[in-house]
């Protein structure tokens, strides 16, 4: 059942990164942020003339859309139940989509995106680890 969603999540994801034309999706040359936090400082020093839907897309979005892989992973496998491993897979799995977006010419390759997909991968796998924890409990009882 794992995999099934893991599978939904990436065709999900895929299709939001790549393919739809929503939230500057087109095709666009090839453009790059490697300063960490130009853009998150950007979005929140000019949210109001971007918009709360840009703003909230933005930042929110990446971090949220990045959790069901942090959450998911661990329940496949319990060799992804380590923190340090999430990590390393969260910052990959977010590095090839900047990459892919870079090559594809499709979005922006932006560190500042990869950083908050990462935490979004992380807090996944945190909210994981606390319900496992409390499902161990319970049938420890």
């Amino acid at each position: 059942m794992g995999w099934i969603l893991l599978y939904i999540y990436i065709l999900l994801l895929s299709y939001f990164l790549f393919f739809s034309e929503r939230y500057g999706r087109d095709l666009v040359t090839q453009q790059y942020n490697l300063q960490p936090f130009k853009e998150i400082k950007r979005f929140i020093r000019y949210r109001g003339q971007i918009g709360w839907e840009g703003f909230i897309v933005n930042i929110f979005g990446n971090i949220i859309a990045f959790m069901p892989y942090g959450f998911l992973l661990p329940l496949l496998n319990k060799a992804y139940r380590r923190f340090y491993i999430i990590l390393i897979l969260c910052v990959l799995f977010s590095l090839t989509v900047e990459t892919a977006q870079l090559l594809l010419k499709v979005g922006v390759f932006d560190i500042d995106d990869i950083l908050l997909n990462s935490f979004g991968g992380i807090l996944g796998y945190v909210i994981f680890y606390i319900i496992y924890s409390i499902y161990r409990r319970r049938a420890g009882r």
